[in-house]
């Protein structure tokens, strides 16, 4: 997967981050758009990949096992009304570190499986903006994707998307107009109806 540039990772981290900075501690429990994740899950969730993406950039391994309760480390012992200003600070660190246009070449680790550094930039990219927009939905926060944006996420989307529903990681498709906004388009391949409301 190529085409996209790694400046778009810090776009992704920064918007991210915007929807981070609108939780409050009175919305922990609000229902999102993810299947079976409160906003303070969403949090941890979100709080994983940012790490997860680190390592993946510098090719280190991180063993996690998804059904542990145990919170990202930098969270862990933290209160969780703290969660959502700890975590813009690793989304920098993992934008610094896609940053570098070698992060993207030859073979990394997500987690501790071998994948295509090509691969796993574009997929964390999405996960950032996709997870971004949905803390936003939850805590009823503007959320404004610049074109460019939407059109990186729609190109890193669109080849995931198979896996991502195979895996589990992405609901239904949901149906979009095919002239609808490229990040709604994403939305929609990713399980998100880009209309949803708590």
């Amino acid at each position: 997967m190529t085409g996209i540039p790694p400046s778009a990772v810090r776009a992704a981290a920064d918007l991210a981050s915007t929807a981070l900075a609108a939780v409050t501690p009175d919305r922990l429990l609000a229902r999102t758009p993810c299947r079976d994740l409160d906003v303070r899950a969403l949090l941890d969730h979100l709080a994983w990949a940012a790490v997860l993406s680190q390592r993946a950039a510098v090719r280190m391994p991180l063993e996690h096992d998804a059904r542990s309760l145990t919170p990202a480390p930098f969270l862990d012992g933290l209160p969780v009304e703290q969660w959502a200003a700890a975590v813009p600070v690793e989304l920098d660190t993992a934008a610094d570190a896609w940053a570098d246009p070698a992060a993207w070449e030859g073979e990394t680790l997500m987690g501790t499986a071998p994948m295509p550094a090509a691969v796993v930039g574009p997929l964390m990219l999405a996960e950032f903006v996709l997870h971004g927009w949905d803390l936003a939905r939850a805590v009823g926060a503007p959320y404004d994707v610049p074109a460019a944006l939407g059109e990186v996420t729609l190109a890193a989307v669109v080849p995931l998307a198979p896996l991502g529903r195979d895996g589990g990681w992405f609901g239904p498709e949901v149906p979009v107009p095919a002239d609808a906004p490229a990040f709604d388009r994403a939305l929609g391949l990713t399980g998100r109806d880009p209309g949803w409301t708590p």
